[in-house]
């Protein structure tokens, strides 16, 4: 067999696994569409998206709508003619018109096991939700949010200390092979979707940087849920003396002391803040900048007395 013609549609690095192989495949790959160049830095500069980056350095044809329901765009997409085209996390509302244009439509590869988590950041609700099992999926696109019926899925257990970064890379890794053997399966005409599940679907909406703020009044294995779940994006953060400090990952200690929720003790090697429950020891901690630092370390720079606490998150949710 000599594969299908594609063209993938993704933006960050996340989607590089599944570029990767695509393009080691037997199909062909003829161009990638991401989105436009984006100002980052301290310079704010335009910088190409990963996809972008990675097109670049092979010589193969980048396309950067706006908007995929540009006309430029679509006729463009239909001179290319692929049989299908794959998706993952692209960032933008695919509308009919572009859906229609592929003999086999765009099949995305999406980090959930659907119809759980439909929406843009599944990995780090199923970790702040405490889920224990996910998975990744492809599904052929339509055009309600992560409702096309599935051709297959991976699955993953989240461990107890994975963060939104470690399990997505997991899954990053493992959906690439799901979504090449998808593929592989439109080809040779044995693909088969199956509608979702009607019961189960939950949304998963990006996370905000007032998301990321640690609650201290939450129980403590909360806390050590949403501060997984913020790392690395959005960052989890709290307060200290008025300026804002950025956490990594807490762990559970052995007969914790009380602390009043925020609460600071610092001992010898390490560094307790106390939840509505137990008390957590502190991992990594970075303060405006500054590089991360253990949260020692943290405490004697600036010797925090005994008694003080992290502000309260000031949060209606």
């Amino acid at each position: 067999m000599t594969g299908v013609r594609l063209v993938f549609a993704g933006t960050p690095a996340v989607a590089l696994p599944a570029l990767d192989a695509v393009a080691a495949s037997r199909h062909e790959l003829l161009a990638v569409v991401t989105r436009p160049d984006a100002p980052a830095g301290r310079g704010r500069g335009l910088v190409r998206s990963p996809v972008g980056a990675w097109a670049d350095e092979r010589g193969i044809e980048v396309l950067t709508p706006a908007r995929p329901r540009e006309p430029e765009f679509l006729d463009r997409l239909r001179e290319l003619a692929p049989d299908c085209v794959p998706v993952v996390a692209y960032g933008a509302l695919v509308p009919p018109v572009a859906l229609e244009i592929p003999t086999h439509g765009w099949v995305n590869l999406h980090f959930s096991l659907l119809p759980a988590w439909r929406g843009a950041a599944p990995v780090q609700h199923a970790v702040l939700h405490g889920d224990e099992l996910t998975g990744a999926s492809v599904f052929q696109l339509e055009a309600g949010l992560d409702t096309g019926p599935v051709f297959g899925t991976v699955t993953d257990e989240i461990r107890p200390t994975d963060t939104s970064g470690d399990l997505l890379t997991r899954l990053a890794a493992a959906g690439a092979g799901l979504l090449v053997a998808v593929l592989d399966a439109i080809e040779e005409g044995t693909a088969r979707a199956e509608p979702q599940p009607a019961d189960g679907v939950s949304l998963a909406p990006k996370l905000t940087v007032d998301d990321g703020q640690v609650r201290w009044t939450e129980p403590g294995f909360a806390v050590d849920r949403r501060i997984r779940a913020a790392t690395p994006a959005p960052g989890a953060w709290t307060t200290f003396r008025g300026d804002r400090i950025k956490l990594g990952p807490v762990r559970p200690i052995a007969n914790p002391p009380e602390l009043t929720p925020g609460e600071l003790l610092v001992e010898r090697n390490q560094v307790l803040a106390g939840t509505a429950t137990t008390a957590v020891a502190l991992g990594e901690v970075r303060a405006a900048g500054k590089k991360p630092m253990s949260a020692a370390d943290w405490a004697r720079g600036v010797r925090v007395a005994p008694g003080e606490s992290f502000q309260p998150a000031e949060v209606t949710a």
